[in-house]
């Protein structure tokens, strides 16, 4: 795969920034996308991964728990959250550390959410013999 703008610093610099955090999850989610949505795949690995996540001000391991947050709220990005899930694991959070980010959000998202999240993060755990 290769950026649409070759020039753009952002896609190796995202690239290894995906890989650092979500290994071969990350990567199998930007090949499921080079037959249906290649720019989709670009535009995550240059904007996601290359700008936000690669921002000075907060740690990996910082991101990874907003951001298992924020999936969690959502309650809709299972998938989703299962993958940073594992970037979280990968970061160096703990299992008790995300299960406590989970359940914190059932004050703001609901029970519903955090079952939904808490369940995901069984998934993996369970995956990770974690």
């Amino acid at each position: 795969m290769t950026p649409t703008h070759a020039q753009d610093y952002r896609y190796p610099l995202g690239l290894a920034r995906l890989t650092e955090i979500d290994g071969a999850a990350g990567e199998a989610v930007i090949a499921a996308l080079a037959d249906i949505a290649p720019d989709l795949a670009t535009a995550i690995i240059q904007f996601g991964f290359g700008e936000i996540y690669s921002r000075p001000g907060l740690s990996l391991r910082d991101r990874e728990i907003a951001t298992i947050a924020a999936l969690t709220a959502m309650g809709t990005a299972t998938p989703q959250l299962k993958v940073h899930l594992h970037g979280g694991l990968n970061v160096g959070l703990t299992r008790a550390e995300i299960t406590e980010v989970i359940f914190q959000m059932a004050l703001y998202a609901g029970f519903p959410a955090a079952l939904n999240g808490m369940f995901a993060a069984k998934e993996v755990f369970a995956d990770r013999g974690v």
